[in-house]
């Protein structure tokens, strides 16, 4: 038995199609890392399974939502993660919003668009209202936000609810956080010397998660292959980050969505940071940064 595909320190896949993940420090809900928010573990769906972490700030009043993605190359991660709990407990304090974190189904075992399926099912779980917890979420504010390939699903959940509607729920922004997207054409970048290690990376994570018989123009690989009304599309703040391969993604992405006429689309870039910092230093200066831009975004809209 061999090992056919791998991510030193994440995960690897053998050629019998047994995969091995390798969790970093995870936390439970119930762990009390802060008096500033809350935590709570809820199953949306115990067939498939889905599973997800709500982050609720000390407030009496109406919340604003955040539903969030999480990265991993649709292939691992999760929102018990350390690095994970501790970014979206503090964002729910700093923005003073309900955060509502999704675990859905992983590649390879669960290739494309499973996660997309999943992660469009928790939306229409929140719909529902039937969790305590959610008591005082307006749903009429609710926002799509992810790092990597979660920035990557909250791309396309918010294409798939312009096209199904849910009823109580209105998306008001969308914040991909170091989007992770592809095509068969290489980028200058990805064709560039020294580029081979990362290009050969995503190229893995691609293989992993894409459909049977598809390439990276799957249309959730390629954003370009989407198709929805852009004009119903709701105000977009891309981040991207100095460091990061994925950075001409994300600037790429912006510009198509320019081009759709999206009314409001912009970039931000953490200089001199790398991907997904916020997950590995999230008690980082650019990591509060970050928190408070996306909090000014919330409360601009």
């Amino acid at each position: 038995m061999s090992i056919v595909a791998e991510a030193p320190g994440f995960i690897q896949v053998f050629s019998n199609g047994t995969v091995k993940r390798f969790v970093p420090q995870t936390v439970s809900h119930s762990d009390n890392l802060s008096n500033t928010y809350k935590a709570k573990d809820v199953t949306i769906d115990p067939s498939k399974p889905i599973t997800a972490r709500i982050f609720l700030p000390d407030s009496k009043t109406q919340l604003p939502v955040l539903v969030y993605f999480h990265g991993g190359g649709f292939c691992i991660g999760s929102t018990t993660w350390l690095g994970y709990h501790v970014f979206l407990g503090n964002l729910s304090a700093t923005a003073q919003a309900i955060v509502l974190s999704i675990d859905y189904r992983l590649a390879p075992e669960n290739k494309l668009p499973i996660a997309y399926e999943d992660c469009f099912a928790a939306l229409e779980w929140l719909s529902s209202y039937s969790e305590p917890w959610l008591q005082q979420a307006d749903l009429s504010r609710v926002f799509l936000s992810g790092d990597s390939a979660g920035g990557n699903i909250a791309h396309q959940i918010t294409i798939k609810t312009i096209k199904t509607n849910i009823s109580n729920i209105r998306i008001k922004g969308l914040l991909p956080i170091h989007p992770f997207f592809g095509s068969t054409i290489r980028t200058e970048l990805e064709q560039a010397d020294g580029s081979a290690d990362d290009v050969a990376m995503n190229d893995m994570f691609w293989k992993l998660s894409l459909p049977e018989g598809s390439d990276r123009d799957f249309y959730g690989c390629n954003f370009e292959k989407g198709e929805t009304e852009w004009s119903l599309f709701p105000a977009v703040l891309v981040f991207v980050a100095g460091m990061d391969f994925l950075k001409e993604r994300g600037v790429m992405y912006v510009e198509f969505l320019k081009k759709k006429g999206v009314k409001k689309v912009s970039l931000v870039e953490a200089e001199g940071e790398s991907h997904v910092f916020h997950a590995w230093n999230p008690e980082s200066e650019a990591t509060y940064f970050l928190q408070k831009q996306i909090s000014s975004f919330i409360q601009s809209l």
